[in-house]
């Protein structure tokens, strides 16, 4: 079985996610369109060579509609015989576009992908899709008679369950910013962020480089003074059990961005005389609890730590996606996960999720830490909605 490599994995600097961000005002289609164009050109690959495009992008939707995978490609200058798909798996679409990649790899049925993932929260606002729309029919009303629940509700009921207080939230989301800023001052993200020329409020153009979303000065106090985000009559009578610690400062804020991962067969990499960066050593997806939402990522490392017969000391690097802060802090509790190898250089909560490009991000991410401190392997989950999330694990070559 041929082993699936990363030669190389490229993201854009987060964008706000709100009419006068830094990306807003670029189309959804030239944000993942200069992520597979920067691919391209960073290693000199001929494109007609790439066998598939795999994209994830959760609002498919106007700007976004029409698989938009193929729509950038074309965009990019890929030649029309390049095929592309659309997935969606909600917030680790692009993380399942690269697992579904590899396994292409590792069947034999691709030498040569690209996973990605596109989102722009600006433009296409959370929750545009289902908009006056019944998007779960009545089986589910009937399955679940009291109704499902957003994810800020499912937030407070683990931050609940793992007896989560404010201040603990709270200052698990201030070290990832501080992460973050020191990440950035330290230039960690310079070889894995593609600059993007953008308009600025003033109508110049300029070099998109930094994440917008990262504020350095944040710390305890301030984000002590924020509201509940989540809280109203009818949740808190229905869930006594909630403390409503969820507010923006401990959530992920609203993002733009796009990001791609070039993925082949080592055999592939070694004709091109290419070098591989990292394989992919295992990965699951699982399923859990569709009211809390946000715990699947406990199981799917259960499950992708157990088929590539690791532990998870064995890890060196864990990326979980910060959508809240009790999703990292619930996962490490139950996998008893070494808080310093956890989002070492921020997560999301200050490097911002845009939906269907956070699972290529984190994995870009995670692959550049790996050789910046010579881990070994590195470890990302994702949780999703509906309950859900993927896993994966690589190892850095």
């Amino acid at each position: 079985m041929p082993n699936a490599v990363i030669v190389d994995a490229v993201r854009l600097a987060s964008g706000k996610g709100k009419m006068g961000g830094a990306l807003s005002a670029t189309h959804p289609v030239e944000l993942l369109a200069h992520v597979l164009r920067s691919l391209i050109d960073r290693t000199g690959i001929d494109p007609a060579q790439v066998d598939d495009v795999i994209g994830g992008c959760v609002q498919q939707v106007g700007e976004q509609a029409l698989n938009i995978s193929r729509t950038a490609l074309l965009s990019a200058g890929f030649p029309d015989s390049v095929p592309a798909t659309t997935i969606d798996r909600q917030c680790g679409s692009s993380q399942q576009a690269a697992h579904f990649a590899a396994q292409g790899v590792l069947a034999g049925a691709y030498d040569i992908v690209i996973a990605c993932g596109v989102e722009s929260m600006s433009r296409i606002p959370m929750g545009t899709s289902p908009i006056g729309q019944d998007a779960s029919g009545p089986g589910i009303a009937a399955r679940y008679p009291d109704g499902l629940v957003h994810q800020g509700i499912s937030a407070e009921l683990i931050a609940a369950k793992w007896k989560l207080d404010r201040e603990t939230l709270d200052q698990y989301s201030a070290r990832s910013h501080q992460r973050a800023a020191h990440a950035i001052a330290q230039g960690w993200f310079d070889h894995e962020i593609v600059p993007i020329d953008v308009a600025d409020g003033a109508g110049a153009t300029v070099s998109h480089t930094v994440d917008e979303t990262v504020r350095s000065a944040t710390d305890v106090a301030g984000l002590a003074g924020l509201n509940s985000s989540f809280r109203t009559d009818e949740f808190a009578a229905r869930f006594p059990e909630a403390q409503w610690h969820i507010t923006p400062g401990n959530s992920s804020p609203l993002t733009d961005g796009a990001s791609a991962v070039l993925i082949m067969s080592e055999e592939a990499a070694a004709r091109l005389g290419l070098r591989p960066r990292a394989r992919f050593h295992s990965f699951a997806v699982a399923g859990d609890d569709p009211v809390f939402m946000l715990t699947a990522p406990i199981p799917a490392t259960r499950k992708a730590l157990a088929k590539g017969g690791l532990g998870i000391d064995d890890i060196d690097a864990y990326e979980v996606n910060e959508a809240f802060a009790p999703v990292p802090l619930a996962w490490a509790h139950e996998l008893a996960a070494d808080p310093a190898k956890l989002n070492p250089a921020g997560g999301a909560i200050a490097l911002g999720h845009a939906l269907g490009s956070s699972g290529t991000r984190l994995l870009t991410t995670l692959v550049n830490h790996l050789e910046r401190t010579g881990g070994r392997y590195g470890l990302q989950t994702m949780c999703e909605g509906a309950g859900m999330a993927n896993a994966t694990v690589i190892e850095r070559l």
